[in-house]
């Protein structure tokens, strides 16, 4: 069982299996939210344990789709946690468990400030990875 929370405790929740991939976003956007690096987690596999009533959902103008959620007492970013897909991203800052994933990919490295240092061997991307 991995174990997740917020920095203050309020918002936790458990994952019953392990995320299927971890990757950075290099984009303004996950970069302001706090929440760059990603794990991809299936929606079945996401428990609450308590707080799910402290998370609330910043919903960006378009062209911008993506929620960002995080809890309103201390802000810690949690990713897409309330997402309705069947797998979504969630901040791997969350997760207080070790998951034994390494970075899979950078993705709009194209946005990278120049004062981050890409440090290991994934593959780069200037926007979303091909699939």
């Amino acid at each position: 069982m991995i174990e997740g929370s917020c920095c203050c405790g309020a918002v936790r929740f458990e994952l019953l299996a392990q995320p299927s991939t971890m990757g950075t976003c290099h984009c303004s956007r996950c970069r302001k939210a706090g929440a760059s690096t990603i794990v991809f987690v299936k929606r079945e596999d996401l428990r609450w344990v308590q707080g799910r009533e402290h998370v609330a959902t910043y919903q960006p103008d378009p062209p911008y789709q993506y929620a960002r959620c995080f809890c309103r007492i201390c802000g810690s970013s949690l990713g897409e946690i309330l997402s309705g897909e069947a797998s979504f991203p969630i901040a791997a800052n969350a997760l207080d468990t070790e998951i034994g994933l390494r970075n899979r990919f950078h993705e709009f490295t194209s946005e990278k400030p120049g004062w981050v240092q890409i440090c290991d061997d994934a593959p780069q991307n200037p926007g979303h990875p091909a699939t």
